[in-house]
C-alpha cells in the first residue's frame, strides 16, 4: 500500500507530506484547489511523462517522493529482488527529480532507474482509474490480467506463458541447426577434400624424417664416389700406399737390429688392414647404387609434406592428429542433419503441449468472461448507467501460431445506451463513465485482484442522490480488501471515508500555494457540510454533515 507521499516545489506546492492509511481515503476541496496534484506528483513516481511546467517557484527542481509498503506485495518484491533493488525492510520508495536544467531522474530504493522500471513496477503498486495518462483500464494487459485472475486461471496462463517459452527456444534452436547446416555445407566440403587429400599422400609417423634422411644421402652421392675412388688411387698399384708399405717392411727386415723386430711387425699388419679396407671400400664402391630418379622422387615427396604444412600451419609430426581432428570434425557434421530431425521432433512435441494447455485456458476464460459480463453489467445499473452492457471481447488469433498470452486478444467493450454496439473503453468520452465503469470492475473483481492500491479520480462525476451513496459504500466495501485513495466533491461519497484529506489554497506573501490536511472527526463533519453546499454554515447543515458522516462510518 501507499504510505507516504513527500511533494517539493511541485506547481503550487512548496512542501507537502501525506501519510496515508489502510482502507478508504477521500481527497476533497474547492473547484481549483488544486486536488489534481496529489495525483499527478504521485503519477510521476510511476513512470508518467515529466512536464518541466509543473516546477514550481520555491526553486531549480521539484521532488516527489513516494513510500509503499510491501508486507503482502509478494509480486512486487520478486521483481525487485530479480533486479537487486530490493532492500532489508519491506518497503519501496520510488523518486522522481524534475531540473529546470532540462534532466528528470528517477530512483527506486534509492538506485538510479529508467521510466520504463518505474512504470514496470508501479503497475505492481497501484492502479489509477480517471482521464490520467497512468489509467490501467485502458491497457488490454489489464483486461487479460483481471479476467485471469477472476476466472481462477492465472496459473493456467502461466503455464501457456512457460510453454509458448519452451516452444521458442525449441523454434530458435532448430533455425539456428538450419542456418548452421547453410552455412557449414562449404565446410564440409573443404573438410571432406582435406580427408582424402590425408588419405591419398597416406604419410607415415616416421616418414618425413626418414626422406629427409634418404634426401641427404643421395644429394651427396657423387662426392661419396669419388672421395672413395681417390682414396682407392692412393692406396692402389705403382707408387701407392701398399707399394710403400711393401718396401718400407722389406728395408726394416734387412735390419740386424733386435728393436727393429717390434716395429716390423707393425708394418706388417697395418699392411694387412690396409689391404682388407681398400677391398671392403671396392666393394662399396662397386655395389652402390646410383639412381638419380630416386633423388627427384624423395624431394617431390617431401615437397608435397612441407606444402601440406605450410597449408594447416602445422609441423610434420602433426600430421597425424590434423587428420584425427578432420575426421572428428567430419563426424560432427555429418550428424547434424540428425540433430535437426530431433529438434523438429522437440519442436512438434513443444506445439502440441502448448496448443492442449492454451484450448484449457481458452475454454476457462471464455466462461469467465460471461459470469464477468453479467456481474459489471449488474454493478453498472446500481451506479446509475442503466442499460450500459458490458462485454469482454476474446477474438481468437491465428491457431497456426502460438502466443505467449494464450490463444485470443482480450479486450473489455462497452456500451453505454441500448442498442449500441459496444465499444472500446478508450472510445467512452466521459472521464466519470470511465471511472464508473473502473469501479465496477474493481468491485467485481475486488477478491481476485492482486493490485494492493487503487485510485479513483472522477468517479462521482455526472451522478448525486442515491447513486453517489451508492458509489460511496462500493467505495468502502472495496476499501476492506485494497487501499482505496478518491477524489471526490460528493458529501456522500466522502462521508464513508476512513480517511478524508483536505485539499486547498492559501496566500502568503503574494504566492498562492497548495496545501493538503488530514483532517480529524470535527473537521470532516465541517468538510462535509461545506460539500452539502450553502453560503453559510448553519447548524442544520452541520447537523446534516454529522448524520451522514455518521452513517457512512456505519455502513458495511
Amino acid at each position: 500500500m501507499l504510505s507516504h507521499l513527500t511533494v517539493s516545489n511541485f506547481t503550487l506546492v512548496d512542501r507537502l507530506e501525506i501519510e496515508f492509511s489502510q482502507g478508504m481515503t477521500v481527497a476533497s476541496g474547492e473547484t481549483g484547489a488544486g486536488k489534481s496534484i496529489m495525483l499527478d506528483a504521485l503519477g510521476l513516481t510511476l513512470g508518467d511523462r515529466s512536464d518541466l511546467g509543473t516546477i514550481g517557484q520555491y526553486g531549480e527542481k521539484s521532488e516527489i517522493l513516494a513510500c509503499f509498503d510491501l508486507s503482502d506485495n509478494e509480486a512486487a518484491i520478486a521483481w525487485l529482488e530479480k533486479r537487486s533493488l530490493s532492500q532489508d525492510q519491506p518497503e519501496c520508495l520510488l523518486r522522481r527529480v524534475l531540473g529546470k536544467d532540462g534532466r528528470s531522474r528517477g530512483y527506486i530504493n534509492g538506485i538510479p532507474s529508467t521510466v520504463n522500471d518505474m512504470k514496470a513496477l508501479g503497475e505492481l503498486l497501484i492502479d489509477i482509474h480517471s482521464q490520467h495518462e497512468h489509467q490501467s483500464l485502458l491497457k488490454k494487459d489489464t483486461h487479460r490480467r483481471l479476467l485471469d485472475e477472476f476466472g481462477g486461471v492465472a496459473h493456467s496462463a502461466d503455464k501457456v506463458d512457460a510453454l509458448f517459452r519452451e516452444f521458442q527456444a525449441q523454434q530458435e534452436k532448430l533455425t539456428s541447426l538450419i542456418n548452421s547446416n547453410t552455412d557449414q555445407a562449404a565446410r564440409l566440403q573443404l573438410l571432406s577434400y582435406q580427408e582424402e587429400e590425408l588419405e591419398q599422400l597416406s604419410i607415415r609417423p616416421d616418414e618425413t624424417a626418414l626422406l629427409e634422411k634418404e634426401q641427404k644421402k643421395l644429394a651427396s652421392v657423387e662426392t661419396i664416389l669419388q672421395n672413395c675412388q681417390a682414396v682407392l688411387d692412393i692406396c692402389g698399384d705403382g707408387e701407392g700406399l701398399i707399394e710403400q708399405l711393401t718396401r718400407s717392411t722389406k728395408l726394416l727386415s734387412n735390419l740386424s737390429a733386435e728393436e727393429i723386430g717390434p716395429i716390423t711387425e707393425l708394418f706388417n699388419s697395418g699392411k694387412i688392414q690396409i689391404e682388407e679396407a681398400i677391398l671392403d671400400l671396392s666393394r662399396f664402391s662397386n655395389d652402390f647404387d646410383i639412381d638419380p630418379s630416386r633423388l627427384t622422387e624423395v624431394e617431390d615427396r617431401l615437397t608435397l609434406i612441407y606444402d601440406l604444412c605450410r597449408k594447416h600451419r602445422i609441423e610434420s609430426h602433426e600430421i597425424a592428429q590434423l587428420q584425427k581432428d578432420i575426421q572428428s570434425e567430419l563426424a560432427t557434421l555429418s550428424n547434424i542433419d540428425n540433430e535437426i530431425e530431433a529438434c523438429e521432433a522437440l519442436v512438434k512435441s513443444a506445439r502440441e503441449d502448448y496448443f492442449t494447455q492454451a484450448k484449457k485456458l481458452s475454454a476457462s476464460r471464455k466462461k469467465a468472461a460471461k459470469t464477468l459480463n453479467t456481474r459489471v453489467s449488474n454493478q453498472l445499473s446500481d451506479l446509475g448507467m442503466g442499460g450500459s452492457q458490458f462485454d469482454i471481447s476474446l477474438k481468437t488469433l491465428a491457431n497456426d501460431h502460438p502466443n505467449p498470452k494464450g490463444m485470443e486478444d482480450i479486450e473489455f467493450l462497452i456500451s453505454t445506451n441500448p442498442g449500441q454496439a459496444p465499444k472500446s473503453l478508450n472510445k467512452i468520452a466521459s472521464g466519470g463513465e470511465l471511472s464508473r465503469i473502473s469501479l465496477a470492475i474493481q468491485v467485481v473483481t475486488a477478491d481476485t485482484s492482486k493490485v494492493p492500491t487503487l485510485v479513483f479520480d472522477e468517479v462521482d462525476v455526472g451522478i448525486g442522490g442515491g447513486i453517489a451513496e451508492v458509489v460511496g459504500a462500493l467505495l468502502r466495501s472495496l476499501g476492506e480488501k485494497a487501499q482505496i485513495i478518491c477524489v471526490t466533491h460528493l458529501p456522500q461519497v466522502a462521508a464513508q471515508g476512513h480517511q478524508h484529506l483536505k485539499v486547498a489554497k492559501s496566500t502568503e506573501a503574494k504566492l498562492v500555494t497548495t496545501q493538503v490536511v488530514a483532517l480529524n472527526d470535527k473537521e470532516k463533519i465541517a468538510e462535509i457540510a461545506r460539500m452539502l453546499g450553502g453560503i453559510e454554515m448553519t447548524n442544520q447543515s452541520l447537523a446534516h454533515a454529522e448524520e451522514m458522516y455518521k452513517g457512512g462510518q456505519n455502513s458495511a
